[in-house]
């Protein structure tokens, strides 16, 4: 009706940001294993002023991390703003200044100055606590105290904030896109960490054309690279048209590379339209990649080229098989659960290896959001699922595995997450036995107010 107020789904319920700082020590029900010790990092968009783009988009709020501290069964809490060039400048005129995706927006103090959120995944490597987003380099932080200590500078660039950590070299491999001076551009980049730190290699190609790439795959031996159509388009976003949009029309495409190679080798797969935000892992059988991925039919959360509201839908677990040595660049498509998921994680030892478990956030309920009430874990030699919902409008964040042991066998450990209690407008901290999944949670440690909807976090072994 006319004079409506709309509300921003994003500022409200438990996307809503969460202003306070704070240091808990908190409340234990249940068990929490002796034997696990480290903390749990999480990071998500938490806006540290009202922001000044009408449609705020999830994706670009300031980096907020989340630290829940684990050992001798207990369990402490700290929270703390990721101190970025973008947090500081608007922290000292007291206002939002950035407007996100719509940089026509933004105000003109904002000229020729960093506009990185660091919102989006917070991984060690190298002996570095590291915040990362797509858009910028990665920003370092203090582990325990989650201070700030700047931009790697090393990355000279954007990088993924999705980057796989080889459990064999201690390599970190990742990907940069966007890359170039016109933003919104199909410029990409690969590059690789050694295990001490130290960048060994960028290199720049051209995908087919600008998406946006929020993660990707590696094995042993290659790098696959998914371009599907969540596509950029600076000349949309000067018409005053969304910046990043679904234009299925384009199809999809996936680069698959040897890790050792120049760009110049990618060989472009294609796939008929979708969308992955996330895979789970990949690995090489008999000249073929098998990778496994939540599958969207089309990206949610983005709008048509046209700007008319996008489509409602959800992902699936998928598997993709490339075969190396046909003639045909198809990729083989098949679906191996029926349960919408998002946020697939798995024993990270094996990583870019054969494996045969995974875990994931589950929604049982069809309401294709981003909103998501069950953990559950897939025996993929099997097949078999075993799935425990939340009830009363709960929601999860994406399950971690921490083994019980460096030595351990595959999926012996625990599952960490952080799960909203709608009832009562806050957030618990979550220990399941990773390969009892349907048992629920078999320890808990109780926030005094919620922990906002975010996106990644990993487990830090003391």
């Amino acid at each position: 009706m006319d004079g409506e107020v709309r509300i921003n789904p994003y500022l409200s319920g438990n996307f809503a940001p969460v202003r306070s700082e704070d240091d808990f020590d908190l409340p234990v029900t249940g068990e929490i294993p002796a034997g696990l010790r480290g903390t749990l990092y999480r990071t998500g968009p938490n806006p540290q002023f009202q922001p000044i783009d009408p449609n705020y988009h999830w994706f670009t709020g300031d980096g907020m991390l989340h630290g829940f501290r684990v050992a001798d069964g207990k369990v402490s809490y700290r929270n703390r703003y990721v101190r970025t060039p973008k947090w500081e400048l608007e922290h000292e005129h007291g206002r939002s200044l950035f407007a996100g995706f719509n940089p026509m927006l933004s105000d003109p103090l904002t000229a020729g100055k960093d506009g990185g959120v660091a919102n989006t995944n917070i991984l060690w490597h190298a002996g570095r606590l590291l915040a990362l987003e797509e858009g910028h380099m990665p920003f370092e932080v203090a582990a325990g105290t989650m201070a700030p200590k700047g931009y790697a500078e090393q990355y000279k660039g954007k990088v993924t904030a999705h980057p796989k950590i080889d459990p064999k070299t201690g390599e970190m491999v990742w990907f940069g896109y966007g890359v170039g001076d016109m933003p919104l551009s199909a410029g990409m980049s690969y590059g690789v960490t050694d295990a001490k730190g130290v960048v060994t290699r960028r290199s720049d190609f051209q995908a087919p054309y600008s998406a946006m790439i929020h993660d990707f795959l590696v094995t042993e031996n290659y790098v696959l690279f998914p371009v599907l159509p969540l596509t950029g388009s600076l000349e949309r976003a000067m018409k005053g048209l969304p910046a990043y949009a679904w234009e299925p029309e384009k199809g999809g495409h996936v680069g698959v590379m040897r890790r050792d190679a120049d760009v110049s080798t990618i060989r472009w797969f294609n796939v008929p339209a979708c969308y992955v935000f996330h895979p789970m892992n990949a690995h090489e059988v008999d000249g073929k990649i098998v990778a496994e991925v939540a599958r969207y039919d089309a990206a949610p959360l983005f709008p048509m080229a046209d700007g008319s509201p996008g489509l409602r839908t959800a992902a699936r677990l998928t598997r993709w098989t490339f075969d190396l040595g046909a003639n045909s660049d198809a990729i083989k498509e098949e679906a191996i659960d029926d349960l919408d998921c998002e946020f697939p994680r798995f024993d990270e030892r094996l990583a870019g290896g054969a494996y045969r478990h995974g875990f994931y956030a589950g929604d049982t309920t069809n309401a294709k959001s981003v909103k998501l009430n069950a953990i559950a874990h897939l025996d993929l030699a099997t097949g078999k699922r075993q799935v425990h919902a939340f009830t009363g409008g709960d929601m999860t964040s994406e399950p971690v595995f921490t083994p019980r042991s460096a030595d351990a066998p595959e999926g012996d450990g625990w599952l960490t997450a952080v799960v909203y209690r709608a009832a009562e407008d806050r957030s618990d901290f979550v220990v399941f036995d990773a390969l009892d999944v349907a048992k629920g949670p078999i320890g808990m440690a109780h926030m005094p107010r919620r922990v906002p909807f975010g996106f990644h976090g990993n487990w830090v072994a003391d």
